[in-house]
C-alpha cells in the first residue's frame, strides 16, 4: 500500500470538509429548494480552504534562516 506524503495528509481534512460543504450546499439549493441556505453553506467552502491555508502555511519568522533570527 502506498504511503501518503505528510503534506497531503495535512491538507486532506480541509479538502474533504470543503468538498462536503459544496455537496451539502448543492443538495440544499437544488433538492431541498432552500436557495438562501444553499448559498450560505456554499460560502463555507472558501472559508474552510482559507482556514487550512492559514493553519498550514509556514510563518515568516520560521521561514527565516537561524542566523537572521540571532541577529535580531
Amino acid at each position: 500500500m502506498p504511503t501518503i506524503p505528510t503534506a497531503v495528509r495535512l491538507k486532506l481534512p480541509f479538502l474533504i470538509a470543503g468538498f462536503a460543504s459544496f455537496l451539502f450546499s448543492v443538495w440544499l439549493y437544488f433538492v431541498q429548494d432552500e436557495t438562501t441556505a444553499g448559498i450560505f453553506v456554499g460560502l463555507w467552502v472558501p472559508s474552510i480552504h482559507s482556514l487550512g491555508t492559514l493553519l498550514l502555511a509556514p510563518t515568516i519568522e520560521s521561514a527565516q534562516p537561524a542566523s537572521q533570527n540571532a541577529m535580531s
